[in-house]
């Protein structure tokens, strides 16, 4: 198993939530049978991963979120997703 090196930005109150995506990531979710399914490719999981290791350092309060839609992150066709800190 190779290793896998991730850089995280440390959460700063003048940056605020720091999107990190890998090139050619592609993220897609759905609702079926009141089940949440979240796919991705690896760029896409590994992208995932750096967002919620953003989310879970020390330093970023309670209450950051990401949004993530078909306009911004998400394929088309994607339900949204919140990911907040509590």
């Amino acid at each position: 198993m190779a290793d896998l090196k991730i850089n995280i930005p440390e959460y700063t109150k003048e940056k605020g939530t720091v999107s990190i995506w890998e090139e050619g990531f592609v993220i897609k979710s759905e609702v079926l049978n009141d089940q949440i399914i979240i796919s991705a490719n690896q760029a896409g999981l590994i992208s995932l991963a750096k967002h919620l290791l953003f989310l879970a350092q020390n330093e970023t309060p309670v209450n950051c979120h990401y949004h993530l839609d078909e306009q911004n992150s998400l394929e088309t066709g994607s339900k949204e997703i919140v990911i907040c800190k509590i």
